[in-house]
């Protein structure tokens, strides 16, 4: 009887390691990282937005954006992405990071407002409203329940979808919430496998399943 108790102790303790493990994870990988992935990947869509647009105006605005990405200070780079003049998909990237801006300055709920307000836009191409869609779960990840999170990224976690990897990523950090840790790391390692996969999210992953009790060599085939 005495050592059945010591193994459920050692099992009590061992859950509650895993459970630490990603909570720092979580910490690590949360409102820090959605600031830099819309940064970087509001970046990326402008640059294939000037790619697209050769008309003055367009490159104009298209400078003012990299003008206000230079920035240092947050509340100068508000004060350029407000002043302007952009339409369509370069209104959608001044958006994206005027909402990294207000994240980076503390300001999580104006970040939050301003994704919504892009997600909801039908006017804007998949890649604009994923992107919105999922760094506002990422923010509110925190303070919403993981069934809910779980449900609202089902349509970015698609297939074909742009961000379908960075979906199925936050799924699978939810369904650990709910004790469904099998689940996850199965998830996980079906990501290790996509041949889209990036290698910063693949050191994440890798640490998800670790943080999981799993064995990334043994998912990542």
């Amino acid at each position: 009887m005495q050592v059945s108790e010591t193994d459920s102790f050692i099992e009590e303790v061992t859950e509650e390691v895993r459970r630490d493990r990603l909570f720092q994870l979580f910490r690590r990988y949360g409102w820090i990282a959605a600031a830099a992935v819309l940064l970087l990947v509001g970046g990326a869509a402008f640059r294939e937005y000037r790619l697209a647009q050769q008309r003055v105006a367009a490159e104009a605005v298209g400078d003012g954006i990299m003008t206000a990405v230079r920035q240092a200070d947050l509340g100068i780079r508000a004060e350029t992405l407000a002043e302007l003049p952009a339409t369509r998909d370069a209104a959608a990237i001044v958006g994206l990071l005027t909402a990294g801006t207000d994240l980076e300055a503390g300001e999580p709920a104006r970040a939050v407002a301003q994704l919504e307000a892009l997600a909801a836009d039908p006017d804007l191409a998949p890649r604009y409203r994923h992107l919105a869609v999922l760094q506002r779960l990422m923010i509110l990840a925190p303070d919403m329940p993981a069934q809910d999170r779980i449900a609202e990224l089902a349509a970015v976690a698609s297939p074909g979808a742009p961000y379908r990897l960075l979906a199925e990523e936050q799924i699978a950090i939810a369904e650990a919430e709910l004790g469904m840790s099998d689940v996850a790391i199965e998830r996980l390692g079906r990501i290790l496998e996509d041949q889209e996969l990036t290698a910063g999210l693949r050191r994440r992953v890798a640490d998800l399943i670790v943080a999981l009790g799993g064995a990334p060599g043994e998912t990542d085939r």
